[in-house]
């Protein structure tokens, strides 16, 4: 068993938790309740925010897989460029935007996964 894939998926799926319960509490409901924003634009980002959804899930069980079946190696490196996507875009979006880790903290979640995932491909 790769005991780092398997705390990678742990950490991911904490991730997608975090996600799915404070997040919906915090993002998700707020935008669906703002009326000062068009239809399209409020459903389209709602859809958008379950694709995330879906894709933090995703992660967490390809690491999963990868931490149980040696050969699905390939799996948890496609897991690894994820997290590192993720990772390094939430790390640029609030400095671009001149905004605040405090209130954009998104991209540090996936740092220690993205490390995880590197050290367990790579022994």
């Amino acid at each position: 068993m790769n005991v780092y894939f398997l705390v990678a998926a742990i950490l991911s799926l904490a991730v997608f938790l975090l996600h799915t319960f404070a997040g919906g509490r915090v993002i998700a409901r707020p935008l669906l309740a703002s009326t000062d924003l068009a239809i399209v634009p409020k459903l389209v980002s709602y859809y958008c925010w379950h694709l995330v959804t879906i894709v933090l899930f995703v992660i967490g069980t390809m690491y999963g897989l990868a931490a149980l079946e040696p050969s699905s190696i390939d799996v948890a490196w496609f897991a690894t460029i994820l997290a590192g996507a993720f990772c390094a875009f939430g790390l640029v979006l609030p400095v671009w935007n001149r905004q605040s880790y405090k209130n954009m903290p998104q991209g540090w979640l996936f740092l220690p996964i993205l490390i995880l995932g590197i050290i367990g491909g790579v022994t």
